[in-house]
């Protein structure tokens, strides 16, 4: 099935084929053809793939001859190719065709300077797409959402960003409160687990300035933070900051729920 979807089939190739179907690789002729999780293909399919990069034709079931085909490939995955390779379940030769521009996207949680913006860009096409006028993002639920360490990335951060809108009515200011409908609540600012830090800090002197200077600030606001139970408005007086000025602190310090 996964050859005719890309590489397409004439009708009556095979039981089911009742029509002709030119396939999505023909189907971006001119444009740009879009391998997401290039790494589940079949070792069985592979080989028909790597023609094709390498010929820019393609052979669709049935028909008697390839037909040439003008498209940009761009492939995608998050598993590790190379230890695929290594373990005989990834063709070599089709990794080495595939990997002529790599470009690495980092994680998530390893790029939260992203994270407002894209917040802002899922809050405007779901409150479009569902009619729910005027609703907004506090502060509170910005910091909070900028804090999470998103181990789904960002289609976790959109699911998130649309389970909110969708109960949330027309006029609505999401606080960080909103965000707490889950299976699993998330966590408060500070884990009330958590040993209230001490109120001492060992500072060694072999290391570099700014290191030790990291240290003491990391030190300070959490405790700040275990001591206001959370609050970050509290934290932030008791440490003489903005909202923001803690919050800009966290994100660089990685200090998070």
């Amino acid at each position: 099935m996964l050859d005719a979807q890309l590489f397409g089939h004439r009708r009556g190739a095979f039981t089911g084929a009742t029509e002709s179907f030119p396939g999505v690789i023909r189907a971006a002729a001119g444009g740009t053809l879009f391998l997401d999780e290039i790494g589940e293909v079949p070792l069985s399919l592979q080989p028909k793939l790597l023609r094709f990069l390498e010929s820019g034709e393609v052979h669709p079931i049935g028909e008697p001859r390839p037909v040439s085909v003008d498209v940009r490939v761009i492939a995608a995955t998050n598993a590790d190719l190379e230890d695929l390779v290594a373990r005989k379940q990834f063709r070599e030769d089709l990794y080495y065709r595939l990997n002529v521009i790599q470009i690495a996207v980092p994680s998530l949680r390893d790029r939260r300077e992203e994270i407002p913006l894209l917040a802002r860009h899922f809050l405007e096409r779901y409150t479009h797409d569902m009619g729910k006028p005027e609703v907004d993002l506090s502060e509170e639920a910005i910091a909070c959402l900028s804090l999470r360490p998103w181990p789904g990335n960002i289609r976790e951060l959109a699911n998130a960003i649309r389970r909110a809108v969708a109960l949330a009515a027309p006029g609505t200011l999401l606080t960080a409160d909103h965000f707490q409908a889950r299976s699993a609540p998330w966590p408060d600012l500070v884990d009330e687990a958590t040993p209230e830090p001490e109120a001492t800090l060992t500072i060694h002197l072999d290391q570099p300035l700014a290191a030790a200077f990291e240290q003491v600030e990391r030190a300070i606001i959490r405790r700040a933070l275990h001591q206001a139970d959370g609050q970050v408005d509290a934290a932030a007086r008791a440490l003489g900051l903005s909202r923001k000025g803690l919050y800009l602190k966290r994100r660089r310090l990685g200090i998070e729920p």
